[in-house]
């Protein structure tokens, strides 16, 4: 064999394995198709925020309204406000 006959089955080889590849990647739910019942992106660290009425991300949300960065100070904070 040839050093250009095994470049090409190398090539091929090559090829055959990235297309495989990106078939399993396009076969799988698309970024940004994980909206949740409010239309929040998970992948995008949106959750939903009952006070605000909006989709935040929660250390953003923290750093705007003041408090420590973690899951339950964004839970206390979103949760819905109390009828009087």
């Amino acid at each position: 064999m040839t050093y250009m006959t095994r470049y090409r089955y190398l090539l091929i080889a090559t090829l055959s394995t990235a297309v495989t590849a990106l078939s399993a990647c396009t076969a799988a739910q698309p970024l940004g198709a994980d909206r949740d019942a409010h239309g929040c992106i998970g992948s995008a660290g949106y959750s939903w925020c009952e006070a605000t009425q909006r989709c935040e991300r929660p250390w953003e949300l923290a750093k705007q309204k003041g408090f420590a960065v973690s899951a339950e100070n964004f839970a206390k904070y979103c949760q819905s406000p109390k009828a009087p």
